[in-house]
């Protein structure tokens, strides 16, 4: 990979926003291979279409990029997008892109990673306050996206501190992650929710108890369900079943 951007794209636009556009997307589509299933290259679709802004032709996989200058190069916790009930259509329906999170500085790329769509649910999707009504676009209301939610297991770097990670171990990464990959979001939601506990756990053997700790977090998230602890069971066994922990014995775990 060149980490460098091509400047010379953006001599004839002014926006800023512009400019990160078009080196951003240009830098993928010359650099960037599918990390699904392998295709050594990944093509742009027209802008503003409505499934991303990359395709795979080899396992049909959409990807949507979203990047950001950066003067550490380090990625936030929360990234920006559009229209926050466009957001959430998206991310719902059928067809919802996997996600590329950029962070460029002195026009070379810093970090890269891949977020795969079945880790993206509703509730990692904060609402803006909208626009007031003084503004050009009165009334409009934007969203972030709080990756600080997403599992780590969910977020597979492709570059990492100006580190290009090998093909083989981001295709690795993305095929262990694969089976958690459900189209009930509510089942989405609630697997994503215990993988992100077990793994704020330290220690790689861990006990149910440990796991009950954040029953109240969850009756934040799920104030519907009032049965926490038994769904956590519930998801456990989802999770050994998926080969991410094995029971030791009854209320013991470690982690895979």
């Amino acid at each position: 990979m060149n980490f460098i951007f091509n400047t010379l794209l953006a001599q004839n636009y002014h926006s800023n926003s512009q400019k990160s556009r078009v080196l951003t997307e240009d830098w993928v589509e010359k650099n960037m291979y599918c990390p699904i299933c392998g295709n050594p290259y990944i093509s742009r679709y027209k802008n503003n279409h409505p499934t991303g802004d990359f395709y795979c032709e080899g396992c049909a996989s959409d990807f949507e990029l979203k990047s950001k200058e950066s003067s550490t190069g380090k990625i936030s916790k929360t990234i920006s997008d559009g229209e926050y009930s466009t957001m959430i259509s998206r991310i719902t329906s059928f067809r919802n892109p996997n996600f590329f999170f950029m962070t460029y500085k002195d026009y070379k790329v810093s970090n890269l990673i891949l977020i795969p769509n079945h880790f993206f649910t509703p509730n990692i999707i904060i609402k803006r306050k909208p626009l007031s009504p003084n503004a050009r676009r009165a009334g409009w209301t934007g969203c972030n996206i709080d990756i600080s939610s997403i599992p780590e297991s969910g977020k597979i770097f492709v570059v990492k501190d100006q580190i290009e990670i090998p093909h083989k171990k981001v295709i690795s990464d993305y095929a262990k992650i694969k089976s958690l990959k459900t189209k009930n979001l509510d089942s989405r939601g609630w697997l994503l929710d215990t993988l992100n506990c077990i793994e704020k756990i330290p220690e790689k053997e861990f006990n149910l108890s440990q796991v009950y700790a954040f029953e109240n977090e969850l009756k934040l998230k799920h104030p519907d369900n009032n049965f926490i602890k038994d769904k956590l069971r519930q998801q456990l066994q989802h999770l050994r079943d998926k080969g991410f922990i094995e029971i030791l014995s009854p209320g013991h775990y470690r982690k895979i």
